[in-house]
């Protein structure tokens, strides 16, 4: 296939996708992956055969022990599959996957793919109270395939400020959609997490997509569904929840994309990375400033 024939091929998938009832088919999903079939097993072997799937690192490599495809697909590792850099200064990756862009956010805006970008307040909305903390920060996004692994970390200490539920579309977050659908992680639906750091402020943004069904945070437990229509804030400046770096911090119930923001002068990336390099998590991205 040549470039400009893949690029066209993108652009269709990209036109034609927009048209699909994404929380229709999401719903379908939540249901399905939550049965436990005579064929789960079946279609967890063809699923890991398919996408490659490395299940030594997983805490029970036996198919038969998932009783359902979320069990699975939202399954365990063993404690050192996953080793977290413990430098002081060391910021690590939250999750396993491939980093699609980073770098500075140029006053309000970051960069999605070649020639498309969104903002902050996009992004954030104005329901969230730290947006202009990150102006002329830093982000970094990474993709997550379906052969990764799913729960999302602390890159590092910080303590919780605030969280948004973000509605929208589940547009798909495959390599070609953020190259053809404009504003794709701002119209997503998506939740938003604000840490205090010592560094700065660091925010984890866990951004949905057709088939994920669902994402869940350990201190609030299932935030979506339901998909709801209006933004829902939380304040938790005094509630005194504090998670260390690699504690886990959310689940996706199938697979998508982390959007980490950073403040101004508070993390340099490091000169190793760069697009589309396959990251663990636990992996080091960079350092903090202070």
């Amino acid at each position: 296939m040549n470039q400009s024939y893949a690029t066209r091929w993108e652009k269709f998938k990209g036109l034609v996708f927009q048209f699909f009832p994404h929380h229709l088919i999401s719903r379908i999903t939540f249901w399905v992956t939550r049965q436990s079939l005579p064929f789960t097993s079946s279609l967890i072997n063809a699923f890991i055969n398919y996408f490659k799937v490395d299940m030594r690192d997983a805490l029970n490599e036996e198919i038969d022990h998932y009783k359902t495809f979320n069990a699975f697909f939202t399954r365990e590792l063993k404690p050192d599959a996953r080793p977290v850099d413990d430098a002081d200064q060391a910021i690590v990756s939250p999750c396993d996957g491939r980093i699609s862009q980073f770098g500075p956010i140029d006053d309000h805006h970051l960069i999605q793919a070649k020639g498309k970008t969104f903002t902050l307040n996009e992004f954030l909305t104005p329901s969230c109270q730290s947006t202009h903390a990150f102006i002329d920060g830093s982000f970094c996004t990474i993709y997550l395939s379906p052969r990764d692994y799913h729960r999302v970390h602390m890159p590092c200490d910080g303590k919780l400020m605030e969280m948004v539920y973000v509605p929208g579309r589940l547009f798909s977050v495959a390599p070609y959609a953020p190259k053809t659908i404009d504003k794709l992680f701002a119209r997503n639906e998506r939740v938003v997490s604000i840490f205090k750091c010592k560094e700065g402020y660091m925010a984890s943004v866990m951004v949905g997509a057709v088939n994920v069904a669902a994402i869940e945070m350990v201190w609030e437990g299932l935030i979506t569904p339901p998909h709801l229509s209006t933004a829902v804030h939380y304040d938790y400046k005094d509630k005194n929840i504090t998670l260390n770096k690699g504690d886990q911090m959310g689940t996706f119930n199938m697979g998508s994309t982390v959007v980490l923001l950073f403040s101004k002068d508070t993390m340099t990336f490091s000169d190793t990375l760069y697009n589309q390099k396959p990251v663990k998590m636990g992996q080091c991205l960079g350092l903090n400033n202070n």
